[in-house]
């Protein structure tokens, strides 16, 4: 090749890629294309790569994927934001495709350029992109334009802003559920950039059709759209126009829609403002915390510490805790766990008498319910009633619901109290620790399952951080110690681990005298796992003692383990040896 074809070659190589049969290699040349553009310079970048790939734009979804993941990113290689409407006809194609993720992509690549270009290109190049696809005979094209109308508009001139808003209430009313959809999920962008006058008029028109629509996938995300529009009016145009709709969607024939109801109400409060919360959203609220449907019970039992906030004590007593009442013993475990996870909160709501005559009972028969989920949701939530109720009353219904926990025949379940025992130590203190959690927190070493005993050693670690050395001494290191004589191997192999993890929080003096004789004496154990994880363990003390321990013992030790029999003993013990070298 003569030096004069040389500025040919990355376009030559690069369609013969993409006409390649292997998908990886196509995919490759897509994400070398910054590259490609380089090479090529500004000018070829815009009137040779940009075509071509336009006109190849069949292939597989990945393929058109990363494509328009690309040139979201690619105004500098065609020259600069001047040039940027160049790169909207290839992302055109690609909003029209089947598959909905390259559409998707497509339409936020569009976005980032357009939101970078000129005023007069968007007003020459974008707006007509939109209206072509808004127009499309294929509802994927209308779908993909539903997303794009907020770029142009504000740069618009007045009679263009209002066929835009013409197009936009058309597409809210097409005959094809799946571009509704998209409408109803772009409105809250769009109305965003609008003038307040036609955001009263116009948007709130084309709003008050998709909340009326006979699709329910369409209600519901007319839901969302609530709380959005909601932060956008004044409070006074929210309650006249947002506040009715919810209170009909509440009670919406479609489940589905009453659940979007529920993790929205929350937000649409703090739109509305707290009088009609008051007045019209809490009846709602009541409503949908004893919904026939449990989805939507969970929804809002997930919300009963949020709302009580908004409302004053009084009321939330009054409305709420009854609701609260019913929902601990629902039907649905999965009810039960909403309501177990937040129902702490409230007690700082309800203050302390409300919280000991009426949330006590409440929180008492969730941390006895059959579902452990459930007791580990009040569990994880514990800190937020002891500042109320203090440690005196919480232990004594504590305590039989933690034992039963740390019992459970499910290991994942034993897996999760022991990640709250230091959130428990830290809450009841070190007396109520000594006394009823030591012994469990012992047993752990020695569970069956290796999670349990890995996460029982980490747990040590952490207590001792929470109740310091000389605790630890006293109450920790010399029941881990005893239990190295244990016969099965596994448990001398845990005792170890705890070794190692306790050493940094004991300090050098302690592990000097207690943690290191132990690990030499294990490493002439007969099982080469324990000889190398003590080799490990030895590796893991030295930053912690002195030099000459290290030469007078630990070194000697681990020379010793490198001349084992078994190769993985060696093997670790010179890693050690370089390690400590």
């Amino acid at each position: 090749m003569s030096m004069g074809d040389e500025p040919l070659y990355p376009i030559a190589v690069l369609i013969d890629e993409l006409k390649n049969e292997d998908i990886q290699l196509r995919l490759n040349s897509i994400r070398r294309l910054p590259t490609i553009a380089r090479a090529l310079g500004e000018e070829r970048t815009r009137k040779e790569l940009i075509p071509f790939l336009g006109e190849n734009t069949d292939d597989v979804d990945e393929v058109l994927l990363a494509m328009a993941e690309e040139f979201g990113v690619f105004i500098s290689y065609v020259g600069g934001i001047e040039h940027a409407y160049l790169l909207l006809p290839p992302l055109e194609t690609l909003c029209s495709v089947e598959e909905t993720c390259v559409r998707e992509k497509a339409v936020e690549s569009s976005c980032k350029i357009g939101s970078q270009m000129k005023e007069t290109d968007l007003v020459n190049y974008f707006v007509p992109l939109v209206k072509r696809l808004a127009a499309g005979e294929w509802f994927t094209t209308r779908v993909s334009a539903c997303g794009l109308f907020h770029i142009p508009y504000p740069s618009a001139p007045e009679s263009l802003k209002a066929e835009l808003r013409l197009i936009y209430s058309q597409l809210c009313q097409d005959d094809m559920p799946m571009v509704r959809r998209s409408a109803a999920t772009n409105l809250g962008k769009f109305a965003a950039t609008m003038e307040p006058a036609h955001l009263k008029t116009d948007i709130m028109q084309i709003f008050e059709d998709l909340t009326q629509d006979d699709q329910d996938s369409v209600r519901l995300l007319a839901v969302e759209g609530c709380a959005v529009l909601g932060k956008l009016l004044e409070p006074q145009d929210c309650v006249k126009h947002i506040l009715p709709v919810i209170v009909n969607f509440s009670q919406d024939k479609s489940w589905r829609v009453r659940y979007m109801v529920a993790n929205q109400l929350y937000e649409l409060c703090e739109a509305v403002g707290p009088e009609p919360t008051k007045s019209e959203l809490l009846p709602a609220y009541v409503r949908l915390l004893r919904d026939n449907e449990a989805e939507v019970r969970i929804a809002a039992a997930g919300k009963v510490t949020k709302f009580s906030l908004i409302l004053n004590t009084e009321l939330a007593i009054q409305h709420i805790l009854p609701c609260v009442k019913e929902l601990s013993s629902d039907s649905s475990q999965h009810v039960r766990s909403a309501l177990a996870s937040v129902i702490m909160g409230m007690a700082p709501v309800l203050g302390k008498e409300a919280t000991l005559e009426q949330l006590l009972p409440i929180f008492l028969s969730l941390l006895k319910d059959e579902f452990p989920d459930v007791r580990l949701s009040i569990i994880s939530k514990l800190d937020q009633v002891n500042q109320v109720i203090g440690v005196d009353l919480l232990s004594q219904s504590l305590l039989p619901a933690i034992v039963e926990l740390a019992e459970d025949r499910h290991w994942r379940v034993r897996l999760a109290i022991i990640e709250y025992i230091p959130l428990l130590a830290s809450q009841l203190g070190v007396g109520f620790f000594d006394d009823k959690l030591g012994a469990l927190c012992m047993k752990w070493l020695q569970d069956q399952v290796y999670s349990i005993r890995d996460a029982a050693a980490t747990n040590l670690k952490r207590l001792a951080e929470e109740f310091g050395p000389d605790w630890a001494m006293q109450h920790i290191v010399p029941q881990v110690l005893d239990m190295i004589k244990n016969q099965h191997y596994l448990h001398r192999m845990t005792v170890l681990r705890a070794i190692a993890l306790l050493a940094p929080v004991m300090g050098s003096e302690i592990t000097c005298s207690k943690l290191l004789p132990v690990v030499v004496d294990v490493s002439k154990d007969r099982v080469p796992n324990i000889k190398f994880n003590a080799a490990k363990a030895l590796q893991s003390l030295t930053p912690i003692v002195d030099h000459s321990v290290v030469e007078g013992t630990i070194r000697p030790c681990l020379l010793e383990l490198s001349d084992d029999p078994d190769i993985d003993v060696r093997y670790y013990a010179n890693q050690a040896l370089q390690a400590i070298a």
